[in-house]
């Protein structure tokens, strides 16, 4: 007799467990022989009686959309998130991380140098939770333009801003107090960041009030400089090991760009400036 509240267990006969048995066994079997064992390779299941190649390369087919998939959807979730960025290099920000490839950044930065000094222009992604962090005012170089960025460089005391995707490394006081170093990933384009010294950090002529007095923002070495009001948190949330993605609609660039066009023999044509 089973306890209260407790139901009594029904023992079978060991013939009954073992025919219980064999009938799973054959169903097992069963879902492994056959044409169901070269689903895992096809598209679907009437593609079974395709070569073994042909089965291969249509798996890497898939594997390789993967990075365009992933980008998809994080460029709409980063449009969301903020909705006065640039859909287009918000887009290519996503095409950018997403072929990085790097499942361990949590936060993703974009600037957008296209627009003036004076509006916003770097937003601050937390890749985990889908949010914006931080939309604020940067700074360019004092080659690079005035008002509008207009010129790029890789090259030592150019002191002009460098485009593309950039990987922090780790913070340190230096000269411009506290600062984020980064390394670019780009050869040819950012890749002499390091040896540049360009860094994140926070400067006095990145404020409403320089605006007011000049029609611009003050200009760096080439760094991408803050408010001195935000510049420690944002770095902060940047430091070792996330990424910063700087755009321009400079057509050699986003057409030659290995992260921009990680997707390149599934496109049309080349990339133009939006």
């Amino acid at each position: 007799m089973a306890a209260d509240g407790a139901s009594a267990m029904i023992e079978r006969p060991p013939m009954a467990r073992r025919e219980a048995a064999g009938v799973q066994r054959k169903g097992l079997a069963g879902r492994r022989s056959g044409r169901a064992s070269c689903v895992g390779l096809c598209l679907s299941e009437g593609e079974c009686n395709d070569s073994m190649p042909f089965r291969i390369a249509k798996f890497l087919g898939l594997l390789m959309l993967a990075p365009a998939v992933m980008a998809q959807g994080l460029a709409e979730r980063l449009q969301q998130a903020a909705p006065a960025a640039s859909a287009e290099v918000l887009r290519l920000a996503a095409d950018a991380v997403s072929c990085a490839n790097d499942r361990q950044a949590k936060r993703l930065a974009v600037i957008d140098y296209s627009l003036p000094s004076t509006e916003p222009r770097l937003w601050v992604f937390d890749l985990r939770k889908m949010r914006l962090m931080y939309e604020e005012l940067v700074a360019h170089g004092r080659n690079t333009g005035e008002l509008l960025a207009e010129r790029f460089s890789n090259q030592p005391g150019s002191y002009a801003s460098s485009l593309g995707l950039f990987r922090t490394l780790n913070t340190y006081v230096g000269r411009n107090g506290y600062s984020l170093r980064m390394e670019g990933l780009e050869p040819g384009v950012n890749d002499k960041a390091y040896e540049r010294a360009i860094v994140i950090h926070g400067a006095d002529y990145v404020s409403e009030s320089f605006i007011e007095q000049t029609g611009r923002l003050g200009r760096s070495l080439g760094c991408p400089a803050l408010r001195q009001d935000v510049a420690r948190e944002v770095i902060d949330s940047l430091s070792d090991g996330q990424f910063v993605f700087s755009y321009y609609p400079d057509n050699r660039w986003l057409n030659t760009s290995r992260f921009v066009n990680c997707d390149k023999p599934r496109r049309t044509g080349l990339h133009s400036a939006p």
